[in-house]
């Protein structure tokens, strides 16, 4: 069985969670849900959008069985209420970042209403449209073409950047947004003040570690370690002076004179 449940990110960081655990231990509720079933994750306001795939790895566990995550609750009175009562494991498999996930996009392709609570995907034609583009593959508002893995050239010499399956989705990417917004973090560009609709949610991200440093099992920090910057801005940020990147600070001052 495939479902929808919904998720606060105001109440709990899941991004991180999930990142540094693989899992999370779910209010079951009174629900049937069983070992097995997909749970898809739509976070709610504002982000709107389905954003996690998980399949549930144990059920009818109660608060002795399951890991403490209380540093992960943003509302510690919604961490002691979160207590009571059954839980499952939610493992994840997949976080993607896709407008095509986002509320405004299901609705036209078979879901009636914002998920509340629990819910079984009956609709074969919303099943579908989740199982065609639930991938990163149509996401590029956030990270440039040149940052999959490929070749790229850097101030003439040719070096390979590969990216891992955790930057090429949005386990932080989208978190990185939402704390920092989408002005330029050097310049102040936004880019749907400047340009109106076809700019809106338009923004890279600058990795303050680079990717080719960032190995399997380092843990970003999307508050610290992604900051959204415009092209012309990343561009300068890649860009060596005396043999060295310049920092955001460094490209501020830089402007400034």
């Amino acid at each position: 069985m495939n479902w929808i449940i919904s998720a606060n990110s105001k109440m709990y960081d899941h991004s991180s969670s999930f990142e540094h655990y693989g899992s999370i231990d779910w209010r079951q509720g009174k629900t049937k849900f069983e070992v097995g079933d997909i749970v898809y994750i739509y976070c709610t306001r504002p982000l709107m959008m389905l954003q996690y795939k998980c399949i549930v790895d144990r059920i009818d566990l109660d608060s002795s069985q399951i890991r403490d995550d209380k540093e992960y609750w943003i509302d510690q009175e919604e961490y002691l209420k979160s207590l009571d009562g059954k839980f499952m494991t939610l493992r994840l498999i997949e976080q993607i970042s896709n407008n095509r996930m986002k509320l405004v996009n299901l609705k036209e392709n078979g879901l009636k209403a914002a998920p509340q609570g629990p819910m079984k995907i009956k609709n074969e034609i919303l099943q579908k449209y989740i199982d065609t583009y639930f991938t990163d593959n149509y996401q590029t508002d956030f990270f440039p073409e040149t940052l999959k893995e490929s070749e790229t050239e850097y101030e003439g010499a040719k070096k390979t950047v590969i990216v891992n399956k955790y930057e090429r989705s949005s386990k932080a990417r989208e978190n990185a947004v939402n704390y920092h917004g989408l002005n330029c973090k050097v310049c102040n560009l936004n880019f749907k003040k400047v340009y109106g609709e076809i700019g809106e949610d338009f923004i890279h991200i600058h990795h303050i570690v680079p990717i080719n440093e960032i190995g399997k099992n380092y843990k970003i920090d999307y508050k610290k370690d992604l900051i959204p910057v415009c092209p012309n801005c990343h561009s300068m940020l890649h860009r060596k002076l005396n043999g060295k990147e310049p920092t955001i600070e460094e490209l501020k001052l830089m402007m400034e004179k």
